[in-house]
């Protein structure tokens, strides 16, 4: 699918009722799932776990993630969206009450490996419907909305867990983590107007990894990801404590930059295009990430500047996987970008588990800026084999 240059955004309205309620349930699962996302590998490490056990911790999450994503395209057009899409929120949000009477590693990753599965089938679906539901002259700013919706909780979700958890104690977190997603079965339950997927076959996982121009795109953002998995899982344990100057302050600094980067992005990119964002992207990343080992304001301006780089990447890759696929391969295009998402956070959590185990927190963070910076070689590839395709 190519970007049909001679629509006009700003033509269509994106305010319908289904758009709107669908944002709704969004930000409604997302506020749970980031309230936990830092608190669950926090926890883990405190109970006996240490440091390569809060990185096991997101990875067997998205472990289960993963796996369930990969089978998304099959079964929305089996199920269809709504009904998918309220089973994945419950099975997000009911298994986290159970972090309240979990004492060990084991029963916390048992838990973790359920709500890994909702997780999964909720992330397919917010992109895919999205796609379905904005028009399609203004589905960069619809993409951007959506991502305002699921990542305001991230300006203050991480740090609200981690306060919650240093003003109370876990089981406080860990009860309103499960509790707020609930609102979003109610809100999907609530669309009344819902597209069906395509019942028609539709090209499955591994074979739109064959694709150059999907496979490109997909590690390239894959990178970032990695990168992401690092800060969310071990920050809170670099950083440690509530104020201005720790992970606490940090991550609702990361929160605004990420929110605010993607929404611009969005609206950039359906005037001039995503691709021209890639390059300054991955650099502000790497920046941020080399700089999240200072200190006072330093720490600061590093998740401000990861943050930057992370969403406008967000969106911008989010865009041309988008793009790259037909109508009836939405459900494949939002899981291969979401199976980039999630797998790279797994293991960026699960790899430099070892890593910081060995050598620290700072050179993790300078590892993860080479990583990104050596991801740049990728940009000019994708353009020849989006060209050629």
């Amino acid at each position: 699918m190519r970007r049909q240059e001679q629509e006009i955004p700003g033509s269509a309205s994106l305010f319908s009722a289904p758009l709107l309620l669908f944002t709704g349930a969004a930000f409604a699962s997302l506020f749970g799932f980031q309230m936990l996302l830092s608190v669950v590998p926090l926890y883990t490490s405190e109970i006996g776990g240490g440091s390569l056990g809060a990185g096991v911790a997101t990875a067997v999450f998205m472990f289960t993630t993963v796996l369930t994503q990969i089978q998304m395209p099959r079964a929305l057009r089996r199920f269809g969206y709504r009904s998918s899409l309220a089973v994945g929120i419950l099975l997000l949000s009911l298994p986290a009450f159970l972090y309240v009477f979990a004492d060990s590693v084991a029963s916390i990753l048992t838990v973790t490996l359920v709500r890994g599965v909702g997780f999964g089938i909720v992330t397919v679906i917010f992109v895919a419907l999205i796609a379905e539901l904005a028009p399609p002259e203004r589905r960069g700013e619809a993409l951007g909305l959506l991502g305002i919706a699921i990542t305001v909780p991230t300006i203050f979700c991480n740090s609200l867990g981690l306060w919650l958890v240093d003003r109370f104690d876990f089981g406080v977190a860990f009860v309103l983590g499960a509790a707020i997603p609930l609102l979003g079965v109610v809100a999907t339950l609530a669309i009344t107007d819902v597209p069906q997927p395509d019942r028609e076959g539709s090209t499955g996982f591994f074979a739109g990894l064959s694709r150059g121009p999907l496979l490109t795109i997909t590690l390239l953002f894959c990178s970032t990801t990695i990168t992401a998995g690092v800060v969310l899982t071990f920050l809170p344990l670099a950083k440690p404590g509530a104020g201005l100057f720790s992970a606490t302050g940090a991550l609702l600094f990361f929160g605004v930059s990420v929110a605010f980067f993607r929404w611009w992005a969005g609206r950039f990119a359906d005037r001039n295009g995503p691709r021209v964002l890639l390059f300054p992207g991955l650099v502000s990343a790497a920046g941020g990430v080399a700089t999240l080992s200072g200190e006072g304001w330093i720490l600061l301006l590093g998740a401000v500047l990861f943050g930057a780089g992370f969403g406008v990447l967000q969106n911008s890759t989010l865009l041309l996987t988008m793009e790259r696929v037909s109508k009836k391969e939405y459900g494949l295009g939002s899981t291969m970008w979401n199976v980039a998402f999630d797998a790279g956070t797994g293991l960026g959590a699960l790899m430099f588990g070892f890593v910081i185990s060995a050598t620290g927190f700072a050179a993790a963070f300078y590892l993860c800026a080479a990583l990104l910076l050596a991801t740049l070689i990728i940009v000019p590839l994708d353009l020849r084999l989006s060209r050629q395709d």
